[in-house]
């Protein structure tokens, strides 16, 4: 039984969901109504990092156990306060109008539409062609274990430090580790994702027994971890903090300090944890506006490794 809907008010905005008691998590016994209630817990983090963003959304209609719908598209019928950005798809002659987050209760209209994962851009709405984030993503390969992510986030930490940048970690709410830099909006994703590149050839230098970043996955280590820099091409996108993740154990995307990584499991950052160390933490990323860094240094690497051959076509193309 799913129940009859129910109504929540958020904010100046009342949202009607329905079939609350459905299941959506069979380990946790969580249902649609209890993603609801948490999403609303965590609303001043979730807005943050969505907010002004393209968003995709993942969807479960019929929870966890039904087929997943990756929705780019706003639907007809949604209510008149729900905000919008275009993006364009120029390769197919095509846009979308995306989802644009800017108060909780735009989140909540997600979730009752069967929104689980939400996936923003790395751009906002001012000017969706020149990013505002650089995504670092740790991302390990299938043998490599949480403890290779805990060795080498220090390492990104102290690059991020020598170029006079400020990262923000969150769990990835699996078994990697993203950590998020605001940038100035002023190069496209061609430039943002080379930098990252070079950012990441610096970090396996520092640890090559640890770090890859070849291409292609078949020629990985499956012990190594991957950082994977073409999370920063345009229409790529990942978890934003404080997402749900579409798993069984319902684990969240968590916002963590620099500290903490070597101490903790990721596995425990659910929607039954979560809020309550929302509440006593508050929001880690709270910050994460403050300041804007330039991609200058990291762009001059990227010039110094194309020169010395040391890029190959595959990972110069923004289209891979």
């Amino acid at each position: 039984m799913s129940g009859k809907a129910t109504i929540i008010e958020v904010g100046d905005h009342d949202v009607r969901v329905s079939n609350p008691d459905r299941i959506y998590f069979p380990e946790l016994g969580a249902t649609k109504l209890d993603l609801v209630e948490y999403y609303l817990a965590v609303s001043d983090g979730i807005v943050r990092a969505l907010r002004e963003r393209p968003c995709m959304l993942h969807r479960f209609p019929d929870g966890l156990a039904g087929e997943k719908v990756h929705q780019k598209r706003v639907p007809n019928g949604a209510p008149p306060w729900l905000e919008t950005v275009r993006v364009k798809f120029p390769r197919y002659n095509r846009h979308a109008d995306e989802l644009c987050v800017t108060k909780p209760a735009d989140v909540i209209w997600a979730v009752q539409m069967s929104t689980v994962e939400f996936h923003p851009w790395n751009s906002r709405r001012a000017d969706t062609e020149r990013p505002d984030e650089w995504r670092i993503d740790l991302d390990p390969m299938p043998d490599c274990p949480f403890g290779t992510v805990q060795r080498v986030a220090p390492v990104v930490r102290e690059v991020l430090g020598e170029l006079g940048m400020t990262g923000h970690p969150k769990t990835s709410g699996g078994k990697g580790l993203h950590v998020y830099v605001r940038i100035t909006p002023q190069w496209g994703f061609s430039e943002v994702r080379r930098a990252a590149l070079a950012f990441a050839r610096e970090v396996e230098r520092r640890a090559p027994a640890d770090v890859t970043t070849t291409w292609w996955r078949k020629d990985r280590d499956p012990t190594s971890l991957f950082i994977d820099y073409n999370q920063n091409a345009r229409d790529h996108t990942i978890a934003s903090a404080y997402s749900v993740r579409g798993v069984p154990t319902a684990t969240v995307s968590t916002p963590v300090t620099w500290d903490e990584i070597g101490d903790l499991d990721p596995r425990d950052f659910t929607i039954r944890t979560v809020p309550a160390r929302f509440a006593a933490l508050g929001d880690l990323h709270a910050t994460i506006d403050d300041h804007a860094y330039s991609l200058d240094t990291l762009l001059e690497w990227a010039d110094r490794d194309e020169k010395a051959g040391l890029v190959t076509p595959e990972e110069k193309s923004p289209d891979h």
